[in-house]
């Protein structure tokens, strides 16, 4: 039998080793958690779009801004987290366990001052399933395909969104023209009818021109209310897709 005396030094040296084992799989562990945090969202409800000066591109930005668009946003980090997840699962293989009890936290014993120590207090233990290397292997190439198609959705749902948003704008101005056309033409009619009105009453023209110049601004009236709905539909349309007032992006009055 080995003395106690004889044994301490080699006792030492394995616990300098499992402590260093356990330090340097803690930092690995702490290096792992590191990075799988998730980056920062590209969504930003508050974004400042003061600075683009392209007010189409502007327009693009706030309504990159809505919910539906988060969504891709968020599954694309989805995406990233769960390949980063795979490319650290390597440290499921190891696990470490210690034994505390009244022997190893204090090594003699309060009456008869022999030592009573259980070795090992610590037991590491590293288990590789034969099919481990190629199971990891496809679980990346899974994670990383994931992260190509999430990716790939939000790239079709911004050129959606991107189509959308410059679409709703174009029959905004459409609207916005035609509304201000035929506000000119129906001033220059109403001006007309009331020439018109004036002849009628000092006997110059007959009661069918008088109707006829009447029944003509009416007409026109009626188109004008049509276009100034139609202006205000589109109006409404664009500002529900970027979700800010027109009045506030592109300095209206």
């Amino acid at each position: 039998m080995i003395p106690l005396q004889m044994m301490k030094p080699f006792i030492m040296s394995l616990k300098k080793i499992n402590v260093a084992f356990i330090v340097v799989t803690m930092l690995a562990l702490s290096i792992n958690v590191k990075a799988q945090r998730p980056d920062p969202s590209t969504y930003h409800s508050n974004l400042d779009t003061s600075r683009i000066r392209d007010i189409r591109e502007r327009l693009v930005q706030l309504a990159l801004q809505n919910p539906g668009y988060e969504v891709s946003d968020r599954k694309v980090n989805i995406a990233d987290l769960e390949l980063r997840k795979a490319k650290g699962s390597w440290l499921n293989v190891f696990s470490a366990q210690g034994n505390l009890n009244e022997f190893s936290i204090q090594s003699t014993t309060g009456v008869s001052g022999a030592q009573n120590i259980y070795y090992p207090r610590w037991n590491l233990q590293a288990t590789i399933p034969f099919d481990f290397f190629s199971q990891k292997n496809n679980d990346v190439k899974i994670a990383r395909e994931n992260l190509y198609i999430a990716s790939a959705e939000k790239n079709e749902h911004f050129r959606k969104i991107r189509a959308e948003v410059l679409t709703k704008y174009e029959d905004f101005l459409m609207h916005k023209e035609k509304l201000e056309l035929q506000n000119r033409i129906t001033s220059n009619l109403l001006q007309n009818y009331m020439q018109k009105e004036k002849d009628f009453e000092d006997g110059l023209i007959t009661v069918d021109e008088y109707d006829k110049a009447y029944a003509t601004y009416g007409e026109q009236q009626m188109r004008r209310f049509e276009f100034q709905r139609n202006f205000n539909v589109a109006k409404l349309d664009l500002e529900l897709t970027i979700g800010a007032k027109l009045e506030d992006v592109l300095g209206m009055k």
